[in-house]
């Protein structure tokens, strides 16, 4: 396998862009006994957290990047610093409390 080939996998598998996360399904049913001022402050609390995981996860995805080009390693992955997941879940969570909001005619 070429140079090209190992560096082009080991890419593939570092922290994957956080606007390239697809969410987590999150039921807006979760939010149903909240009301509309609960769900802005859901929602802004959501996007708090959002905006510090993005944050850690850009940081793993140039760490991992990096360590590619350095180690041939996406060294952010492998010690536990992509987070993912939980870049999925918040964006579920973000999407079902809008979807209450609309149910609930929140303006």
């Amino acid at each position: 396998m070429g140079v090209a080939a190992v560096l082009a996998v080991s890419v593939a598998a570092c922290a994957k862009n956080p606007e390239s996360i697809a969410p987590a399904y999150v039921s807006e049913m979760t939010y149903q006994n909240f009301t509309c001022q609960q769900l802005v402050q859901e929602q802004q609390r959501l996007n708090d957290a959002y905006a510090v995981a993005e944050a850690q996860q850009k940081k793993a995805r140039s760490n991992d990047i990096a360590g590619v080009i350095l180690l041939g390693l996406p060294v952010s992955s492998m010690s536990g610093d992509n987070i993912a997941p939980q870049i999925a879940n918040l964006k579920g969570q973000q999407e079902a409390v809008r979807k209450a909001m609309i149910m609930k005619n929140c303006g």
